[in-house]
């Protein structure tokens, strides 16, 4: 997928038509120098709020580091992806690895590929990588929920207050525009639903068959350490657990050079 002509540090963009509407994506290139070459390409999976834009410079700095090609993508609904007006469908996090996850695989090639997602999009790249066995040669996630437990619920409802604040909608709204009012109750009113109570990742983790790498914080306002836990429990392949100290529910943006370090070492051991 990475040719020595598109080395360096500028990131591309394009846009994938899937089902439902165009998705938005982005891929950045590690410079030549860090390249290793015939790696499999990470695909980044964001977060219930996330976009693109929201990762910042991580994708880049993870190129850097890994020497692999990163590509991530607005999902159906954020960022500068085409709105959705529907509420989702509580099989959501499933869904994804069989319509806007496969359309990129799709539309750009890949045969192969580490899945990386950050809190849902960690709970996505679980189906991700149990839908495609032979393609994903590792998973990582970071505060992946595996399961709904009381201080998910709390960290949700705090949220909810947090985001009543017309200021805080606002700065949603600089990366969702008028898809905010959707992203904020896709979010909420799904995760607070009573028939959403029992959803778990345990069903899925046997299927997931490759290394993997799960990173949470110990102070996870969203998640306690039984998400990590649950993922070295139930997987089908190895698991390393890193539970990272004073850090929360963005690791990569609270401590990036201990996570682009852990992210580094994991990839290099699996070749």
């Amino acid at each position: 997928m990475t040719t020595s002509a598109t080395l360096g540090n500028a990131p591309a963009d394009l846009w994938v038509q899937s089902t439902h509407g165009q998705m938005f994506v982005r891929s950045w290139f590690p410079d030549a120098g860090a390249l290793r070459p015939n790696c499999a390409p990470i695909l980044l999976l964001h977060e219930s709020l996330g976009c693109i834009e929201q990762w910042k410079d991580f994708p880049a700095a993870l190129a850097q580091a890994t020497g692999r090609t990163v590509v991530a993508y607005d999902r159906l609904g954020f960022g500068r992806s085409d709105r959705l007006t529907a509420p989702p469908a509580p099989t959501f996090v499933e869904d994804e690895a069989a319509h806007g996850f496969a359309q990129v695989l799709d539309h750009l090639g890949i045969e192969r590929f580490v899945v990386v997602g950050h809190s849902v999009g960690g709970s996505m790249a679980v189906h991700c990588a149990a839908q495609y066995p032979a393609a994903c040669q590792a998973m990582i996630t970071m505060s992946a929920v595996t399961f709904v437990e009381p201080r998910t619920l709390e960290g949700i409802r705090q949220a909810r207050s947090w985001f009543a604040d017309p200021a805080q909608r606002e700065r949603l709204r600089r990366y969702h525009g008028e898809r905010s009012d959707w992203v904020l109750s896709a979010w909420i009113d799904t995760w607070l639903a009573p028939d959403f109570a029992s959803w778990t990742l345990a069903h899925a983790l046997p299927r997931v068959c490759c290394p993997a790498l799960a990173i949470h914080g110990d102070n996870d306002e969203f998640g306690s350490e039984r998400h990590p836990q649950l993922i070295a429990r139930h997987a089908g392949g190895h698991v390393e657990q890193a539970l990272l100290p004073d850090v929360g529910h963005v690791p990569h943006r609270e401590q990036p050079d201990v996570v682009l370090e852990r992210v580094g070492r994991f990839l290099r051991a699996i070749g």
